[in-house]
């Protein structure tokens, strides 16, 4: 994609792959924890880690707070 000078452009256009989920992934890696292990810590399926992370399950607020807390930031972070 190719910006334009003297435009404002959204998040979400200049990264169209970017969600809540990216946060999980890049948060989980700040931490040095694999899916399986941020699993165990908030007690689900790893394949949930795995499909928030990619963005095709959904982050409620119940769940933003247990992996805030796992990660060490906001809840909001994730919503």
């Amino acid at each position: 994609m190719q910006l334009a000078k003297n435009r404002t452009y959204t998040l979400a256009e200049v990264f169209p792959d970017l969600h809540q989920g990216s946060a999980i992934r890049g948060l989980r890696y700040r931490e040095g924890l694999t899916q399986k292990r941020l699993a165990e810590m908030v007690g689900i399926h790893p394949s949930h880690i795995s499909e928030m992370e990619r963005g095709k399950r959904p982050i409620g607020k119940a769940m933003a707070k247990r992996l805030a807390k796992a990660l060490g930031t906001s809840y909001k972070v994730f919503l």
